[in-house]
C-alpha cells in the first residue's frame, strides 16, 4: 500500500481513471456488439441506425487518450460499414 499521501492520492486517482477507461472500453463493445446483432438479424434499417449510433461512440472514445487508438475506430466503423452495405 501507498506510504505517503502523494502516492495515495495517485492510487486513488489511477483507480478512478482505471475505471472510468473500464466503463468506456465496454460502451464501445456494447456499441459494436449492437450493429453485429442487427446484421445477423439481417435487418438492413436497424442495422444503418446501430452502425450510425456506434460511430459517433467510436469517435468519440477514441478522441480520448488510451482507451482505443484512432485508426482501430476507423477499422472498426470501416468494417462495419461495409457489412452493412453488403446487407440485401
Amino acid at each position: 500500500m501507498a506510504n505517503t499521501a502523494q502516492a495515495r492520492k495517485r492510487a486513488r486517482q489511477s483507480e478512478k481513471r482505471r475505471q472510468l477507461n473500464a466503463s468506456m472500453r465496454s460502451m464501445v463493445r456494447t456499441a459494436i456488439k449492437n450493429v453485429r446483432k442487427a446484421i445477423a438479424a439481417g435487418d438492413k434499417g436497424a442495422a444503418e441506425a446501430a452502425l450510425r449510433q456506434s460511430a459517433s461512440v467510436l469517435d468519440r472514445i477514441a478522441d480520448k487518450d488510451k482507451i482505443i487508438h484512432k485508426n482501430k475506430a476507423a477499422r472498426h466503423k470501416s468494417r462495419l460499414a461495409a457489412q452493412v452495405k453488403a446487407l440485401a
